[in-house]
């Protein structure tokens, strides 16, 4: 095997213009799948403790459009290039750099990973419950986490196809829950509209309503991050100068489905709190409902879980870990590493204190954000030289494949997030990009030649906006391993 080998493997080869499945109303139905996130409940309840429904749902919405154009944004890298998170990340970060950043979003799926398995780990101890009289929702969640990872590693898709289905009833059973909540509420002669706990005014209520827009913001911010890894499977028009046109199919699912599912579920989130003073989803549905109607519901739950967790966290978390790791790190491998990495955090209490866990996260990632929007718009201009990005000697090997003015513009992007905990999101990628603007541009660009940049020329450095297909020539890797790693990236989204 040649010494470029480790940087080329199958699911990390460019999607050709042929390779690009995924339709706009295919992407769309993705995000309904993804967005049916029962954990978004956390920011529903948490928001209307100082503010009343209307303004926690206007700035869901705010958060989430705004997401959604980042999203957008950085999903160009793939309509264009057909490159992956992973891939593009070593212009930034460098051959060996792009690791590290790759793991913190291989580690935050993982996270995702244990607070969607204790979910449906809580819907089984349910349902269990409700049948023989069990109650033990710890052995639920080691039982149900297994499985999961089992089916991961080995390829069952039968169940997980089933559990696709689980989205669209969920969305069902959460617009019966609305209605029974709501209805709970008035009963209870409280307006859901008007209802506050802990009401706040002028500068506390503008600050709670800026920090449900960036814990949506925090919520989204890893597909913020790696959505080139799905997009390079959306298809998109050759030869089309029009940014809009090129990028509708990431448009139309991440600024206008996400962030309906996604207001939607916080508001049942909401109108939990306000009527049972709960808003695990769990919880809800066991006030709500009782005897086999609740089993049902419970399960969907679960499929739910099992089919967002599969797509959305393991396999691309596992990816990463055994593409980190080497061949010393089989998938199978990584998909238990992802299990575990999730179990270790205790998902049970992070739960507990999921919004500024979304504010930190979102600061971290939204780094990252910045400094991909920069190098790729900004420096670049959207030209990249693909073939070096598979060379280990090529012009992103950088210093010992590093390249520090990425890590550097991170470092000061993740802790000015952390100084300004509650605009996270902005001041993170905002103080990412430009530091890495200026490091790049006048120090580390100076001393590692870029082609792209010496050498404008949108015809050998552009993808399907000249109408080129990137071809990289695999080594040592069969094209029928190609193919079949291309479908199950194109399988996967993100959370």
């Amino acid at each position: 095997m040649k010494k470029d080998s480790y940087l080329k493997s199958p699911d990390l080869l460019p999607v050709k213009h042929s390779g690009k499945k995924i339709s706009t109303f295919g992407f769309s139905v993705m995000w309904v799948g993804m967005a049916v996130v029962l954990a978004a409940f956390a920011i529903g309840g948490e928001g209307v403790i100082n503010l009343p429904l209307g303004m926690v749902l206007l700035a869901t919405l705010i958060g989430t459009i705004a997401i959604g154009l980042f999203i957008t944004i950085v999903g160009d890298i793939g309509i264009e290039h057909g490159l992956s998170f992973p891939v593009y990340m070593r212009a930034p970060f460098g051959t060996v750099g792009t690791h590290l950043p790759s793991i913190t979003r291989g580690v935050t799926a993982s996270f995702w990973f244990g607070i969607n398995t204790f979910f449906g780990s809580t819907a089984i101890n349910g349902i269990l419950n409700i049948l023989t009289g069990f109650d033990n929702w710890l052995l639920c969640y080691a039982v149900f986490a297994t499985v999961q990872l089992v089916n991961t590693a080995i390829g069952i898709k039968a169940v997980e196809r089933f559990a696709d289905l689980a989205a669209p009833v969920i969305i069902l059973i959460s617009i019966w829950m609305f209605y029974v909540l709501a209805g709970s509420a008035t009963s209870q002669g409280i307006n859901i509209w008007t209802w506050v706990e802990a009401p706040v005014s002028g500068t506390s209520a503008l600050m709670a309503f800026i920090v449900v827009i960036f814990a949506n913001m925090g919520f989204w911010a890893t597909l913020g991050a790696d959505i080139p890894s799905i997009s390079r499977f959306i298809k998109a028009p050759k030869n089309e100068r029009s940014w809009l046109k090129r990028n509708k199919g990431t448009l139309v699912g991440s600024v206008v489905v996400l962030p309906i599912i996604q207001t939607f579920i916080v508001s049942i989130g909401a109108v939990a709190y306000i009527s049972l003073g709960v808003f695990d989803p769990v919880e809800a549905l066991q006030q709500t409902a009782t005897g086999a109607a609740l089993a049902v519901l419970l399960l969907m739950i679960v499929f739910s879980q099992w089919s967002t967790n599969t797509s959305a966290n393991v396999i691309p978390a596992a990816t990463i870990f055994s593409n980190v790791g080497g061949p010393k790190v089989p998938f199978y491998v990584g998909v238990f590493m992802a299990g575990v990495v999730g179990t270790v955090v205790q998902p049970w209490n992070l739960f507990n204190i999921l919004v500024p866990f979304l504010l930190i996260i979102g600061g971290i990632l939204s780094a990252i954000v910045g400094i991909l929007i920069v190098d790729y718009y900004v420096i670049r201009k959207r030209r990249v030289n693909v073939p070096d990005l598979y060379k280990s000697e090529g012009q992103y090997a950088y210093y010992k494949g590093i390249n520090a003015a990425g890590f550097i513009a991170w470092t000061i992007g993740g802790i000015s997030a952390y100084l300004f905990m509650d605009f996270s999101f902005i001041v993170g990628l905002a103080a990412g990009g430009t530091s890495y603007y200026i490091l790049a541009k006048y120090w580390w660009f100076k001393k590692y030649n870029q082609a792209e940049l010496e050498d404008e020329n949108d015809e050998k450095y552009l993808g399907i906006t000249v109408g080129r297909d990137w071809v990289i020539e695999e080594e040592a890797v069969g094209a029928e391993d190609h193919e079949g790693a291309d479908e199950e990236v194109a399988g996967t989204g993100t959370i």
